[in-house]
């Protein structure tokens, strides 16, 4: 083990630019957003923030954009003193309040096939949204199959999640704090400014610490795979943004690079992998596992069949999606691949994977799968894997939040 402080003029330059700084038609500030009870009501707040948590109540009280130790706070989940500022102020780094969107059959030359995607499917909605927009703004707040949702990603961690943006019952949104955790994105919630780690969605400083976000599997997809998979989908629009940035240009050349170290990462690093190590991390009964991209990824496609926890699961790799942090532009970087998760269980009966050129078979029936879990030919023709939940990302980043976690890597 070892301890890495790494604070340096460059890498401010990196964020700063990721700001963009001004703009024409860029938002004076950012969108002002309405906080609601789930039911449509407006919301109830309470000046006790000691009570018992009740639905649709919030409380009130200090911000924590202001302040890290107000007596109203219940004992922060992280020593604040880690809580450090990436350059930019609350919302410098705009998230995107009111997305527009185009339908995928009317855009198909919108991305290079390589470019990378958050993929959301919810109640047979399906929404793209591409890394070329979500690396400037890093929060996207909309309502996806009639879900309040806010899809997050950060470029210093390398990963993505989405959360339900509803907290005891109340619908809100979420702002960029302009700080990080262990080289992380912090967010607050626009309802009580409280601080959140986006790797994990947990309110770690506030009126709210305590309170934890329900993850929504959104799975990093090249373009080419949304289409395919949903050409019914719509993806958000970088001509409708309402911001001027320099959509598909990557403000982060040369951060994916397993020998450099993280931006202002404070923490003790684990030292079975680089820090910066790509790796699929997997958490299912209460057990933590995490595989390098080595050892799951080779050739065109491959399946793992392994087992995390008590839970037997698969993992499909395929080829075709770029990094967005190597190349000046965020669809030339290497092919790093696409990667899905599931539960081997097709109609009750239990399923091992091969992989069949850019398509997976079963073992048991071979039918033919495609990378994102559906049966495409064969006796299981139309049914859907169940999906688990992953994270692509860096290795110092789920190491700082699974200490302990087993690590698989292409000798494992």
């Amino acid at each position: 083990m070892r301890h890495r402080v790494l604070i340096a003029g460059a890498a401010l330059a990196i964020v700063a630019a990721a700001c963009g700084g001004a703009a024409d038609n860029s938002p004076a500030d950012a969108a002002a957003a309405t906080t609601t009870a789930a039911g449509g009501d407006e919301t109830t707040t309470t000046a006790d923030p000691g009570a018992a948590p009740a639905v649709g109540v919030l409380p009130e009280g200090p911000s924590a954009l202001d302040t890290s130790n107000a007596d109203e706070f219940p004992p922060p989940l992280v020593d604040p003193g880690d809580i450090l500022s990436g350059g930019p102020p609350p919302d410098g780094i705009p998230p995107i309040d009111e997305p527009i969107f185009v339908n995928v059959i009317d855009s198909l030359d919108l991305l290079q096939d390589s470019a990378p995607v958050v993929a959301l499917e919810i109640d047979g909605d399906a929404r793209a949204y591409p890394i070329e927009v979500l690396v400037w703004h890093e929060i996207v707040n909309d309502t996806v199959g009639g879900v309040p949702v806010s899809v997050t990603y950060c470029p210093l961690c390398n990963s993505a999640v989405t959360y339900l943006r509803e907290i005891r019952g109340v619908e809100t949104t979420f702002g960029t704090s302009g700080r990080l955790f262990a080289s992380a994105l912090v967010m607050y919630d626009r309802a009580t400014e409280s601080l959140w780690t986006h790797f994990d969605g947990k309110a770690v400083v506030g009126l709210l610490t305590g309170e934890e976000l329900e993850a929504i599997s959104s799975p990093l997809l090249s373009w080419g795979d949304f289409i395919e998979a949903y050409p019914n989908g719509q993806v958000l629009d970088p001509a409708q943004t309402g911001f001027n940035r320099d959509y598909g240009r990557n403000p982060y050349i040369g951060y994916d690079n397993a020998s450099s170290e993280p931006f202002l990462f404070t923490g003790i690093t684990d030292p079975r992998a680089a820090s910066k190590q790509r790796i699929v991390g997997i958490e299912l009964d209460d057990e933590a596992k995490a595989f390098t991209l080595e050892a799951i990824s080779e050739g065109v496609a491959k399946a793992t069949n392994t087992a995390v926890g008590n839970t037997d699961v698969v993992i499909f790799w395929k080829s075709g999606q770029a990094s967005a942090l190597e190349a000046g532009s965020v669809d030339d970087g290497r092919d790093v691949g696409s990667v899905s998760v599931f539960l081997p269980v097709a109609d009750g009966q239990a399923l091992t994977f091969t992989a069949d050129g850019d398509v997976f078979r079963d073992d048991q029936t071979g039918s033919e799968w495609s990378g994102l879990g559906e049966a495409l030919s064969g006796e299981l023709e139309g049914i859907w894997l169940e999906r688990v939940n992953h994270l692509d990302t860096f290795w110092f980043a789920w190491a700082t939040y699974s200490p302990g976690t087993e690590l698989v890597d292409v000798a494992g």
